[in-house]
């Protein structure tokens, strides 16, 4: 403070005061911290110099300032939080005293927000009134007896410590009630700083939890947080001379320029992450409460069982390095993030999937330890960012932990532009970035309904990501797409089929809502522009997802059914270029001899192979893709079901897999043999031996092993946890999809032992599988099954509908 300020501060009359406030406010060179902090200092000498005139000869009392201003936190139209304290001995005198400290304020037109107790008064009620508590919790001495105010501060911070196990669950409730009145700031238009989720009071209520010892919240950028959401108060307080919290749409420009920010889009922006990480903060800091909490009410129990010892948190395994543990995910003791860089997209996956939170400790372990994925990134890597992408609503928390730690724009470089970008439309309910995770999860929904739910996943998070560059967003959109596509390891064609998706992610909402359908130029160009009836398929799943997570206002029955009819119209006018069944490839040398093998020996014969690519630019490096698995089997009834229920017994994931009838060469047998070519992968650990598979599948074929008691024991063993729940699954009869078969198609979730069921409904139909194919697709599993009658027909359409129903309700039971 300059001289002149401090002789003014000095003067208790409301006239010195308001001349220091007023020069103080309209500085334009001081930045905003110091100047809260010297509204602050000036506040607190000229109600000292107030206090001081107004009790002499009355020593047992103090002026204290609790709440905001006790944080030093006063922005320029901020209440004045102020408790009289006194010891009780002359409460008229008290009175007297209260009357010559609050009027002058009043006469300067300032809010008050005061009480006046004694600390047993203050004491008593704060242990009735939770915001009086956390007022007090702030409480700073401003004048008079300062042994009265620290006596109340020891007292108030030992019972809120004391009653912190009864009092944090009634803030935690208090938190969330409010953020269900008030909606998230880092995503609202129009914010109220304070009173929104991952505002000003929230970020209060972590350092109420902080001050109780029980548990304490991320630091790590939450001071900065605090401080930004306190700069944006201030400009708004002084743009509109008001005490106000909300962000008007109409004040935004003025406080951005009042910040010196370039626009009212960039002080949404700063807003939005700065709420952001008070939000993840929270989070973080509630879970770990709840955490504490459960771990005092049982630990007297454990204890007495155990003898005194201290008790051993359960480590229940997820995936590769990756486990659960007082319920949250946290990486295997074992697990070295340096040497595995798939490790936080398959920790992020198996969170989802679980619906469990990835612990701040392992979120910020990766990020500080773990190598950059190659480019291209291994099939693993896609696979397990497609099951993240499609394990539902639990994906908006984890993919929500990587970005706080920096994981998501490491992986997705792209994903930097449209990170808490704001979207002026009212339409949208959402910031770019979360509409684009929000349309992932309304995906997850329709994956029943595509043969590729991963270019469908992937689409919705990409389909606006060109929102961060100037122009047609679709346009640039589609060439982040490409890049991001093949980035991740998609084949030229899927690549193609992706910058399609995104490029016309309007297409068919746009043109079924804005152009004459009957008019056959208006179908062909939707036809020309898609290309293919795979591509149509996922263009409108991609459209109704898009729609869903836009808004309430963005879909209705009506639109869908617009959509609906331009789907089926453009689909009528592809039909023509469906391509020609292909032909079944030759054996290979291996598969032969397998073939042979198993003839002459009259059992199951199998080869397990462990499949690389070359890493790009490190020829001599091999990144493995899984082991594959041919297995030869004389032609007999259930070797499906068996083969799948040996692979889920020793707890093998089927990546791909295909079923065909082989033909012995001419000079051993005019006979046949079942081929079986699978791509498989552990769930965590080492794969077991091939001569403990052939053993086990050996006691399949016979019937000795009991597959569906083995499947049921290890389902019994572990609880079930409270992850997303799926779409149920969908099995229909694909219509002219073969001349000599009836094609099956069975989508559904993907989950240990799925491939036994469906084999043993299609055995006990009694109809033959003349060849499958299986993929699975993240958590989706896609599968067609080519059956016949026994004689080697197509099945009756009356008889292939039934089929399609009795799998169907099989697999949803």
């Amino acid at each position: 403070m300059t001289g002149t300020d401090e002789r003014m501060a000095e003067d208790s009359g409301p006239s010195g005061y308001a001349a220091a406030r007023l020069r103080l406010l309209t500085e334009g060179a001081r930045s905003v911290p110091p100047r809260r902090a010297a509204l602050a200092e000036l506040t607190d000498d000229w109600l000292a110099g107030l206090f001081k005139a107004a009790a002499e000869g009355f020593p047992g009392a103090s002026l204290v300032a609790v709440g905001g201003y006790g944080r030093g936190e006063l922005s320029p139209r901020s209440d004045l939080d102020l408790l009289l304290l006194h010891d009780g001995s002359d409460t008229k005198a008290v009175a007297a005293l209260a009357d010559r400290l609050w009027y002058p304020i009043w006469d300067m037109g300032l809010a008050l927000d005061h009480s006046v107790r004694t600390p047993a008064e203050a004491r008593k009620t704060a242990g009735e009134d939770l915001k009086v508590q956390l007022g007090l919790l702030d409480a700073r001495h401003l004048a008079g007896d300062a042994g009265l105010t620290a006596g109340l501060r020891t007292a108030v911070l030992a019972d809120w410590r004391n009653q912190a196990p009864k009092r944090l669950p009634e803030l935690q409730e208090l938190c969330a009630e409010r953020a269900e009145r008030q909606g998230e700031l880092q995503y609202l238009l129009e914010p109220d700083l304070k009173e929104a989720r991952g505002g000003l009071r929230d970020a209060t209520a972590l350092r109420a939890v902080a001050a109780s010892w029980l548990a304490d919240a991320p630091r790590e950028g939450l001071a900065d947080a605090r401080r930004r959401l306190l700069d944006v108060r201030d400009a708004l307080h002084l743009a509109t001379g008001r005490a106000t919290d909300r962000l008007a749409l109409q004040e935004q420009d003025q406080v951005a320029a009042e910040l010196g920010l370039l626009d009212a889009d960039t002080l949404l922006r700063q807003v939005y992450e700065a709420a952001r990480v008070v939000s993840y903060a929270s989070d973080v800091t509630w879970r770990e409460v709840g955490r504490v909490l459960r771990s005092r009410a049982v630990r007297p129990r454990l204890r007495a069982m155990l003898g005194g010892g201290k008790p051993v948190a359960e480590r229940s395994p997820l995936a590769e390095g990756v486990v659960e543990q007082d319920g949250e995910v946290v990486l295997a003791r074992a697990a070295r993030p340096e040497r595995d860089p798939v490790l936080p997209l398959r920790a992020a996956a198996a969170a989802a999937q679980a619906g469990l939170p990835l612990s701040l400790h392992a979120v910020r372990r990766m990020a500080a330890t773990a190598r950059p994925l190659p480019t291209p990134w291994p099939a693993e890597a896609r696979e397990q960012l497609v099951t993240l992408l499609g394990s539902g609503r639990p994906t908006v928390d984890v993919w929500e932990a990587l970005e706080a730690e920096g994981l998501i724009s490491r992986l997705l470089p792209d994903w930097e532009r449209v990170r808490c970008r704001p979207q002026r439309n009212a339409v949208h309910i959402w910031t770019v970035d979360r509409h684009l995770i929000e349309t992932a999860v309304r995906a997850s929904e329709l994956t029943r309904r595509v043969s590729r739910p991963d270019l469908l996943l992937v689409s919705a998070l990409l389909h606006d990501i060109g929102k961060g560059w100037p122009g047609d967003h679709s346009v640039a959109g589609e060439i982040i797409a490409k890049d991001v596509a093949a980035r991740i390891g998609f084949d030229r064609a899927d690549v193609d089929v992706l910058s399609v998706l995104v490029r016309h992610h309007l297409l068919l909402i746009e043109t079924a809502t804005r152009r004459d359908l009957d008019d056959p130029a208006t179908v062909r160009s939707v036809a020309e522009a898609v290309g293919s009836q795979s591509t149509l398929e996922l263009l409108h799943a991609l459209t109704e997802a898009d729609a869903l997570a836009t808004g309430p206002a963005a879909w209705s029955s009506w639109r869908g059914s617009l959509v609906a009819d331009l789907v089926g119209r453009v689909s009528a006018v592809l039909a023509g270029d469906a391509p020609a069944e292909p032909e079944p490839a030759a054996p290979t040398a291996e598969q032969e001899r397998l073939a042979i093998e198993a003839y002459r020996t009259g059992g199951p014969v199998l080869a397990l192979r462990a499949q690389t690519e070359p890493v790009p630019d490190q020829e001599s490096v091999q990144e493995p893709l899984g082991v594959e698995l041919i297995i030869a089997v004389p032609d007999q009834p259930a070797v499906l079901p068996a083969v799948a229920g040996v692979l889920a017994v020793h707890r093998l994931t089927v990546r791909t897999a295909e079923l065909r009838t082989l033909r012995l060469p001419d000079d051993v047998d005019d006979g046949s043999v079942l081929l079986l070519n699978w791509r498989v992968a552990a769930e965590y650990g080492s794969l077991p031996q091939a001569t403990r598979l052939r053993a086990d599948l050996v006691r399949a074929l016979d019937g000795t092993l009991d597959i569906a008691g083995r499947l049921a024991e290890r389902d019994a063993a572990y609880p079930r946890r409270r992850g997303w729940v799926a779409p149920p699954p969908r099995v229909t009869v694909a219509p002219a999809a073969s001349h000599h078969a009836t094609v099956i198609e069975v989508r559904a979730q993907d989950a240990p032992g799925l491939l036994y069921r469906i084999g043993m409904a299609l055995e006990k139909a009694g109809v033959r599988v003349r060849s499958m194919h299986v993929s699975t697709l993240g958590s989706n599993a896609v599968d067609a099954f080519y059956v016949t009658t026994g004689a080697g027909e197509p099945l009756p359409a009356e008889d292939a509908g039934s089929l399609a129903r009795v799998l169907e309700e099989t697999l949803r039971a």
